[in-house]
């Protein structure tokens, strides 16, 4: 089944593994984006804190969205995907360090997420409620931080993304996302998977968008070009395939990115690029916060102290740091 499959879709190589993303291009319609499934990397991350189901399920759709834009840098730095909402779940953090490193954390109230379950409202966008969307590209200490900011209004995640590509961009921009839990054999605890594709419309001629999509081909190749195409048409043909996509699909572990996206494209014919493997990655250590505790004044530094020493717990990864006060007290 598999080599028949690899033969058809004219693969040289074998399918990715989950916790990887696909970049792909669909020259015949004039689009390109990325194909993400995760599995291990996203477990852990929502296993960690323990999260009631719909916090995780959230945090989840939020590290697929920050895996699918952040996967496109191609500079050493961080891309954060950060919410702050007046919602039950009023912040969520997911920080992806190149190449592949992948963290994140949610914040919610118990007593205004029960309240929500009472009612029934645990959408995404109630979950979320008012608030902005922030997606940070950070690449280091001597470079300026670029940030985009978007309005949520009662959004969920794949819309905030569609509204925050035009305001930004101005790309036409269609995503999916999907988190579900699988019951696996021989494991006790149910297993997070998640998928999602992320497509963006290019121009017909003159400079591209998102030049830095890894994989970049050579897309103005004249003997490739349809000249008398409209992008219109297109992409809203583009776009329709991808809204045919089932939730089950994405998060479907026997289906890979390229069996996906063989199954949208195949008739115009897709593209798909050497996949970039996640990892479930936190970059805490003692020596970084030893260094932000040695920003503190003896005063702040004596208010932390508890049954003769200080805390610091990550709240990526929930690893507790203990350090001795009188190290950090100044003359």
């Amino acid at each position: 089944m598999t080599e028949d499959f690899l033969k058809a879709a004219g693969l040289d190589r074998e399918e990715s593994l989950s916790d990887s993303v696909v970049p792909f291009a669909v020259e015949g319609l004039d689009v390109r984006g990325r194909s993400v499934k995760m599995d291990e990397a996203l477990h852990t991350i929502l296993t960690r804190h323990d999260y009631p189901t719909p916090v995780a399920r959230l945090l989840g759709e939020a590290i697929v969205l920050a895996s699918l834009v952040g996967s496109s840098l191609k500079f050493e730095g961080r891309f954060i995907l950060q919410t702050q909402t007046d919602g039950p779940v009023s912040m969520i953090v997911v920080d992806l360090q190149t190449p592949n490193g992948l963290r994140g954390y949610a914040r919610f109230d118990e007593v205004a997420l029960s309240e929500a379950a009472e009612k029934g409202a645990l959408s995404p966008e109630e979950l979320l409620g008012k608030g902005i969307l922030a997606m940070t590209i950070d690449q280091g200490e001597m470079t300026e931080r670029y940030q985009g900011i978007v309005q949520l209004d009662g959004d969920g995640l794949e819309d905030v993304a569609h509204r925050y590509f035009m305001q930004s961009e101005q790309i036409p921009t269609k995503v999916r996302l999907a988190v579900a839990q699988f019951s696996e054999k021989g494991k006790a605890a149910d297993q997070w998977r998640a998928g999602g594709i992320l497509l963006q419309h290019l121009p017909a001629h003159g400079e591209r968008a998102m030049a830095d999509l890894p994989g970049d081909g050579n897309f103005d190749n004249p003997e490739t070009a349809d000249i008398d195409f409209e992008p219109e048409n297109n992409w809203v043909e583009a776009s329709a395939l991808l809204e045919t996509v089932d939730d089950h699909e994405l998060v479907d572990p026997q289906v890979s990115s390229e069996r996906l996206l063989f199954r949208l494209y195949h008739e115009t014919g897709v593209r798909v690029f050497e996949p970039m493997v996640l990892e479930e990655k936190c970059g805490c250590n003692a020596d970084k916060i030893e260094a932000m505790l040695e920003q503190f004044s003896n005063e702040d530094i004596d208010s932390m102290v508890v049954d003769g020493d200080i805390e610091v717990v990550c709240e990526f990864c929930s690893t507790a740091y203990h350090f001795n006060p009188h190290l950090f007290l100044k003359d």
